[in-house]
């Protein structure tokens, strides 16, 4: 759906993006991570054909862009750097109007395919309202509703909980899976670790202008080979299991090996209590934090 080759973009002598390879596959939610000024919006708005890259390739859909953005953008729904909007015109009619472009679809269908959008982002009873009234939360909403219009195959967003609040945030993430669910791909870039976690399927992580992590979230999270145990009874439980425990954070030890039903079993029996246990997974947070501390600039991870 998405793939970049040797992506770059120049702005002077500063390298904003850096021979970026993107893989973006059919029916994933693929969560684009990285610090603010890494290039993450530079990347989506080359994508999109906003600004002309400085050199490599993109294809979106199977097709070159810009090349073929005519017949490609229709396909695609995009919310970048927030929404634009007329203040003094309402939700409905920034959306009619943004369908009349020529984006949205035929003009019998109109108001219906409003409707539908303004119920999916949770502005039925606001449609009618002036949009310069509307909270920063009601213009992301908006802006993806004018990008929900196209019924797209692959849906582009740049921070679009920004300035949610956290019911929002959980009904924009539910839209997404819906969508998903009925065969949408989505390309999320975000800085909330805990929201692309609970979202997305595959990863990338941007630092400095690369690419230096993209990989398939349950393989980043995969089980590490130990096991954390909780306990009121860590000394015991540290005793009992030593030569095994390579760590302990207060009640928590971190042991080696994999087998959580043996190791409870031992403990157990020995009369030491367990609250927790279970297989060690790495957080997003963490495997973001390694491929960002430990990549030097100029490397790079497919």
């Amino acid at each position: 759906m998405i793939h970049t080759r040797s992506l770059t973009k120049r702005y002077g002598p500063v390298l904003a993006v850096d021979s970026v390879d993107l893989d973006v596959r059919k029916g994933d939610i693929y969560g684009f991570l990285g610090a603010n000024g890494s290039g993450k919006t530079t990347t989506v708005r080359m994508l999109l054909g906003l600004v002309l890259a400085t050199s490599g390739g993109i294809e979106l859909l199977g097709r070159p862009i810009p090349g073929a953005a005519r017949e490609v953008l229709p396909q695609v729904g995009s919310l970048v750097e927030g929404p634009a909007a007329y203040g003094h015109l309402s939700g409905r009619a920034n959306l009619s109007l943004f369908d009349a472009m020529g984006v949205g679809g035929r003009r019998r269908t109109r108001q219906q395919r409003i409707d539908e959008v303004l119920e999916q982002v949770g502005l039925t009873e606001v449609g009618r309202r002036p949009v310069k009234a509307y909270s920063l939360g009601m213009r992301q909403r908006l802006g993806l509703a004018a990008a929900l219009l196209r019924s797209p195959r692959l849906l582009v967003l740049d921070e679009p909980t920004n300035g949610l609040d956290p019911q929002g945030i959980r009904e924009i993430r539910e839209l997404l899976l819906q969508l998903h669910a009925t065969g949408t791909t989505v390309f999320l870039s975000s800085h909330l670790l805990a929201e692309v976690e609970q979202l997305c399927t595959r990863v990338g992580v941007l630092d400095r202008g690369r690419l230096v992590l993209q990989e398939e979230l349950a393989v980043l999270q995969a089980p590490t080979g130990r096991t954390f145990v909780r306990t009121p009874d860590p000394d015991r439980a540290q005793a009992l299991l030593d030569g095994r425990v390579e760590s302990r954070d207060g009640r928590q030890l971190l042991v080696r090996g994999t087998d959580a039903a043996q190791i409870n079993a031992q403990l157990v029996a020995a009369g030491v209590r367990v609250d927790e246990l279970g297989p060690e997974r790495r957080t997003l947070e963490q495997v973001v934090l390694e491929a960002t501390e430990q990549a030097p600039v100029g490397s790079s991870r497919p």
